[in-house]
């Protein structure tokens, strides 16, 4: 057996070597988490106790559990108030700097910096913004107005973290934003405006159309990421959740409820399998309605 034979029939291990360390991360990290968590839904494990099948008892329990739904309907609210802001304000953000006019570059640094800002930072520095003492209450007092409780009420809570999810994600959809506009022909921009459209018309007839997948990839990764939200909401509303718990969201209820010395393990992880089924449907919602739209 000569030397090229010998090499050819070693050759099909080598990609798979190469791959090992990856595949081991994934299994490690994403697979056994996830075949764990669905075997742990069928059963009544806790924390210090493995546990035993029992069936869909876990998810007839989710039927009848009251902070299920409020973090069910806190998260399609989040889903609702998000998604829209995030497919379209980074897009008219994208066509702002995308304008070679002096100091651009400061602004697209600036809009970017909430991007590699630490979730743990910005949720602090919104918490002293919008705190009764905080300096949004501070400045409405000297106008006259009185304090708002944007951190004790149920519902300006919930808004306000949508506000701080949209602050921080411009600038990371602005770049992808930016990515598929240099992909526009400017032919395109200069043919309409021969025809007579305005910067209005030429963004609806042009520039919308030629993005639209890159909006469709945006409406699908921002909203999974809404409706898995948690930082945000926890850290401005605290581990209850607000006034009453009323503004947990799922997330926030699998942590509530699967961690500690007596944490019901198999309970938090039928709630993380809901989860899971609804962020693969709002993906192929997303999906479709893409496809609806082209045919």
């Amino acid at each position: 057996m000569n030397g090229s034979s010998r090499i050819r029939r070693q050759a099909p291990a080598g990609p798979w070597l190469f791959a090992a360390p990856g595949l081991l991360v994934i299994g490690a990290f994403v697979l056994y988490p996830f075949v764990s968590t669905v075997v742990n839904a069928f059963t009544d494990r806790r924390t210090l106790i493995p546990g035993e099948f029992v069936g869909l008892a876990n998810f007839r329990e989710l039927l009848h559990d009251d902070m299920f739904w409020i973090g069910l309907r806190n998260s399609t609210l989040y889903v609702v108030g998000v998604v829209p802001a995030l497919v379209i304000l980074p897009l008219l953000l994208a066509l702002l700097v995308q304008k070679n006019i002096p100091g651009i570059t400061f602004f697209r640094s600036a809009f970017y910096t909430p991007v590699v800002a630490s979730i743990v930072v910005v949720g602090l520095i919104w918490v002293w913004l919008l705190d009764e003492r905080g300096l949004v209450n501070a400045l409405l007092e000297t106008v006259g107005a009185g304090g708002v409780g944007f951190l004790s009420d149920q519902w300006l809570l919930l808004l306000s973290a949508m506000t701080v999810t949209v602050w921080k994600g411009l600038g990371y959809y602005m770049i992808i934003y930016l990515a598929a506009l240099a992909n526009v022909p400017r032919e395109l921009h200069e043919a309409a405006a021969v025809d007579g459209a305005g910067p209005v018309r030429r963004f609806l007839a042009v520039t919308v159309p030629a993005v639209r997948s890159t909006m469709v990839l945006v409406a699908a990764l921002s909203s999974v990421a809404a409706f898995k939200v948690f930082s945000e909401v926890y850290l401005l509303a605290g581990p209850s959740g607000g006034p009453a718990g009323e503004d947990t969201t799922l997330v926030m209820l699998v942590q509530r409820t699967g961690t500690g010395l007596s944490g019901r393990v198999g309970y938090a992880s039928a709630i993380s399998v809901v989860v899971f089924v609804v962020t693969v449907a709002l993906m192929l919602l997303v999906l479709r309605a893409d496809r609806r739209e082209e045919t």
